[in-house]
């Protein structure tokens, strides 16, 4: 375990900050929808950054071979997968690197399947770019989320040609099983399907859970997979741009090599060299982190239970997204009473599936004091 903790600044601080989080909402409202954490940042990252704005040396990304090697480091020490660094490249963000690919490997009108509930812009991608949005939704059994993978098959035998995957899962903060991920690569690579699997939350997986990177698996997954993955969600550093787009097979990279040649250029100096700082000495920090994610999504657990019991909360098995179901509470909008009552903001269930519109999505990404008050003006926004 870390020696020193990490502390939230304090909330006076906090709304000092330029980020949306801090600046979309009146002050007297708590902001816990966007996903960014309250930490400071790791000292690594912030030591690269202040050397680099010391120096004014704040022009356009070139060459940075250093950023896919720490990768590939990080890929091994954690997870044991060996990447190539040569088969990594580089993005503006995520959503940017899933347009991109998606306008090498599809036609307009093309089949994309999801399956939600999922992270909103999933369907602003696949909008962007033209194509239909076909969806096998998860369902609910008790506290799991359970995938119909007949229903999958179905759908890839019927035309979709790209599956994107959100693994681990936004906003269920579930954890995909090597063997359903082998299920997804098997039937991808029956059905000529591409797998593109966003990755993003990853390096945040709970010791009780293990992460498995969709291309770890073998020339199997290796054959369909497509992974964008980026330091942004881990480190806390999304607002400096930069993603990475990895394969692992010479034919899926062939397709990344078709890259507009301003994919590359259009991501951040600043966020190519922080997420190297990440990757190559963020592991303290990423370690201490977890310590304060466990705490907290522990902590929201018992203030629920305790202030708002009806309020059903499974711990995620990733991140610091908290999946909240208010069903059992007689509430047609939950996220807005607790806008408009509790001053506390979070994210609507209705806009991750029209299914889930008695859900909330909520950051615990902060300080144990304001998620505390947190509760305690939602529990005072449903009496």
């Amino acid at each position: 375990m870390p020696q020193n903790r990490l502390q939230v600044p304090p909330l006076s601080e906090l709304r000092t900050h330029k980020s949306e989080k801090w600046r979309e909402y009146p002050i007297e409202v708590l902001p816990l929808p966007v996903a960014e954490m309250d930490f400071p940042i790791a000292d690594p990252i912030k030591s690269l950054l202040l050397e680099m704005v010391s120096r004014s040396d704040l022009g356009y990304l070139g060459p940075i071979p250093e950023l896919p090697e720490a990768f590939a480091a990080f890929s091994q020490r954690h997870w044991g997968w060996s990447v190539d660094p040569h088969q990594v490249h580089i993005a503006t963000d995520v959503g940017v690197g899933a347009v991109e690919v998606l306008r090498l490997i599809t036609n307009p009108g093309d089949k994309v399947l999801i399956n939600s509930p999922i992270y909103h812009n999933f369907s602003n991608w696949i909008r962007e770019v033209h194509l239909e949005k076909i969806d096998v939704p998860f369902t609910q059994n008790g506290d799991e989320w359970i995938l119909d993978f007949d229903a999958v098959e179905n759908a890839y035998r019927n035309g979709v040609k790209v599956h994107m995957l959100c693994s681990p899962h936004n906003p269920l903060g579930r954890v995909y099983s090597r063997s359903e991920l082998l299920k997804f690569a098997d039937l991808a690579n029956k059905y000529s399907v591409v797998i593109i699997s966003d990755e993003i939350h990853g390096p945040l997986t709970y010791s009780e859970s293990t992460f498995v990177p969709f291309l770890s698996l073998g020339p199997i997954s290796e054959a369909v997979g497509i992974v964008i993955t980026a330091a942004s969600k881990a480190w806390n550093i999304a607002g400096l741009k930069c993603a990475l787009l990895v394969t692992q097979s010479d034919a899926m990279n062939r397709i990344l090599m078709r890259l507009p040649i301003a994919t590359h250029y259009r991501a951040s100096l600043l966020g190519a060299f922080a997420a190297f700082a990440a990757f190559a000495e963020g592991d303290a920090w990423l370690e201490a982190v977890l310590v304060e994610l466990d705490s907290n999504r522990k902590l929201l657990k018992k203030l629920l239970a305790d202030q708002i019991p009806k309020v059903k909360y499974v711990l995620p098995k990733n991140s610091y997204l908290a999946w909240l179901d208010f069903s059992a509470i007689e509430v047609a909008n939950p996220a807005r009473v607790m806008l408009e009552r509790g001053k506390v903001a979070v994210v609507a269930g209705s806009g991750f599936s029209a299914a889930t519109k008695d859900f909330v999505r909520l950051n615990f990404a902060t300080s144990p004091e304001i998620l505390t008050e947190a509760v305690k003006r939602m529990a005072v926004a449903l009496s």
